[in-house]
Formats: C-alpha cells, structure tokens, sequence
C-alpha cells in the first residue's frame, strides 16, 4: 500500500496528517524519545508529547513515562486493528437505532382509503395484541376480524368491545346467537353507527369515520397509528365517550387463579369478577409508590375495586380504575400506568384466592 492511500484511510479514523506523521514514524522506530519522533516527523517535541497522549488514549501508541527519558512506543497493528474494530462493532447498535428511527416515524401514519384495508390492519393488529384490545366495530363487520377477536382472549388479551350500528334485528347486522361468544372480555352494543377505534397495547390502533365502512363511494379516510403518545388518548376517548354510552350485553368468567397481570385494567376486572362471584382476591403488587418514585412490593386482601368496565360500574371518572389493598400497615390504594391520585403505581399484580369466601361483593 502507498504512503498516500494509507494516510487516507487513516484519516477517515480521524487522525490529523501530523498524528498521521507522528504515528507512522513511531512504527517505523518501534519505540522511540520524543526528541527522535520530533525529529522524523518534522514537529516540535512538545507537540510530540501532545500527540503521543492522544494517539495512546486512542490504543494507537503507549508512553511510558516512568522512565527518563520518556519513551513512546507504537502499539502492534493487530492490537489497534482489534480496537478500531471494538470501537466500530460498539456504535453499531446506536448507529442503527437511530436509522430506525427514520423509518419508524415514517410508519407510524398510515392513510387508509378503503373499507378492505381497514379490516386488513385490524385483523393484524389484533393478531399482535399481547395485553389489552379496546374497539368499536360495526355489527355487520363484526364476523370479518371474529377469528382475530376470539384469538386474543384465548391468548389473555383484555378485550373491551363495542359493536355498534346495531340495530332492533341484531341476526341482519351479523349478531346471530353464538356471534358475541368469546370475542371479548366485555362486550357492549349500540344503536348508533359511531367511528371505528381501534388500540392495542395502548401503543398502535386504527381510527376510522363510520362512511369508511358502510359506504364504498364515500372520500372519508382512515388512519392506522403506530405512536404510544397518541394510543392513550383514544384509549380515554373510548372509556370516556363511547364504553359508558353502550350497553353491556356479555362478560366473560373470572379466570381460574393464581393469575399475573402486567396490564392493570385487565388484574382490576379480574378482581372484580372474582368478588362479585363470592370469592376474597389476594393480591401482591410490584410497582412504585407516586410520591417518592421509590419500589413498592404490596401484599394483601383487596378490600375495594374502582372501575367502569363492567356493570355496575363505580369508578369516579371514565379512566379511573384502582385497587384498594389492606396490607399490614394499613390501606393502600393501587393504580395502573401514570398513576398519580393512588399510592401505588403497579406494574405487575399477581391475584390469588383468599383463604376463606366471602359474600359476593358489589363495591358500590
């Protein structure tokens, strides 16, 4: 290799053409004074010592200064290789999450102009669902995505749904007997024909008007999100706008316990379920006290469940849904994600049954 293409390739490791000098020299001495260096390289002994220490905290050179005089040394190609190889496998990660960044923010809208592709998306994103589904859908679109509904309470998924444009005859508008069995963990209905919406994972969803699907000549067009900052507040619109207005035709049973829940709505209904069948939950709850931010691992009976999922409903505002646990120092309260009004903001809750049944409770 010429003397050129080496100094250009070692500049692209941003090297100056004096380091590049200095460097060279030290490998062509092997270990040298600096007064030796200074002299091959063309630059002053000071500046030798400037750029030795440089080269060195870059694995380049080694100066041992312990010794009188000092004497630098060029470390082994082999070694620097290996290094700049280190350095480089090191910032590929950072390098490619913030490509991905690009590529995500490009994903994260998606206009959809027929009623085909939003059942599509649907059907995708329900396929994907780990913990938690809120939707409305029309009636007569209900038996399209029932496969992917089904398929995510048999995986553990909360599902809330609303089937909408439901009309007097719920057989022509795909209600048949037997429509409603397993698609969700509440299902509502409702007269009106109201948008489609969509979340999963309160991370990704589809937001659709009612012309979309209804009509195939309307210019009406939907959007698929994939952004968590906006999931929540369609989650809240659904809870707070759309759930309470439905009327609720279906719940499914109370799960068989011990049962563990990372998302919190889903271990809230459980628990009411559970104390309205008669039975006295238990819980252990990892999670985060909100005043200080510090751990918090919760273990007691829950004397009270705020929520608005399954009639009769109790909670105070749309979005609230808590535990209140009696542990040995007193009464706790519990709330999910972004939990500020409880003591406790869970990440995880473990329910278990009680050792002794109790009266069916209402937490009215």
């Amino acid at each position: 290799m010429d003397d050129r293409t080496l100094n250009d390739l070692l500049r692209r490791f941003g090297l100056s053409d004096k380091e590049i000098d200095t460097y060279l020299s030290l490998l062509e001495h092997g270990e040298a004074k600096a007064s030796t260096i200074a002299d091959a390289a063309g630059v002053s002994k000071r500046y030798v010592y400037s750029v030795s220490e440089s080269l060195a905290d870059r694995g380049f050179a080694e100066v041992n200064d312990h010794v009188v005089p000092t004497m630098i040394r060029a470390n082994p190609p082999d070694e620097v290789i290996d290094r700049l190889r280190a350095d480089v496998d090191a910032i590929r990660p950072g390098l490619d999450e913030r490509f991905s960044r690009v590529e995500r923010r490009a994903e994260q809208f998606e206009v959809i102009k027929s009623r085909v592709t939003v059942i599509k998306r649907i059907r995708s994103l329900l396929d994907d669902a780990e913990s938690e589904v809120t939707l409305s859908i029309t009636a007569s679109h209900l038996p399209e995505i029932r496969e992917s509904l089904a398929a995510a309470v048999d995986r553990g998924v909360l599902v809330l749904l609303v089937v909408s444009d439901a009309g007097d005859d719920s057989a022509d508008e795909g209600l048949d007997d037997g429509a409603l069995d397993g698609v969700a963990s509440v299902v509502r209905t409702w007269s009106e024909a109201i948008p489609t919406l969509l979340t999963v994972d309160s991370a990704a969803g589809v937001v659709a008007p009612p012309e979309l699907l209804r009509r195939s000549d309307t210019d009406r067009q939907a959007i698929r999100f994939s952004q968590e900052q906006i999931a929540p507040v369609i989650v809240g619109s659904f809870l707070g706008n759309y759930w309470p207005a439905a009327s609720e035709v279906a719940a499914a049973d109370p799960v068989a316990l011990p049962a563990e829940y990372a998302n919190f709505r889903h271990a809230v209904l459980q628990v009411t379920l559970h104390r309205r069948a008669g039975t006295t939950p238990r819980v252990t709850v990892a999670g985060r006290w909100t005043e200080s931010g510090e751990a918090a691992d919760l273990v007691g009976e829950v004397i009270e469940a705020k929520q608005g999922m399954v009639e009769p409903t109790n909670n105070e505002f749309p979005v609230q849904h808590s535990l209140v646990v009696e542990t040995d120092e007193g009464a706790v309260s519990v709330g999910g994600t972004g939990a500020f009004v409880e003591d406790v903001e869970a990440d995880l809750v473990r329910i278990e049954a009680g050792e002794t049944d109790s009266p069916a409770a209402t937490d009215e």
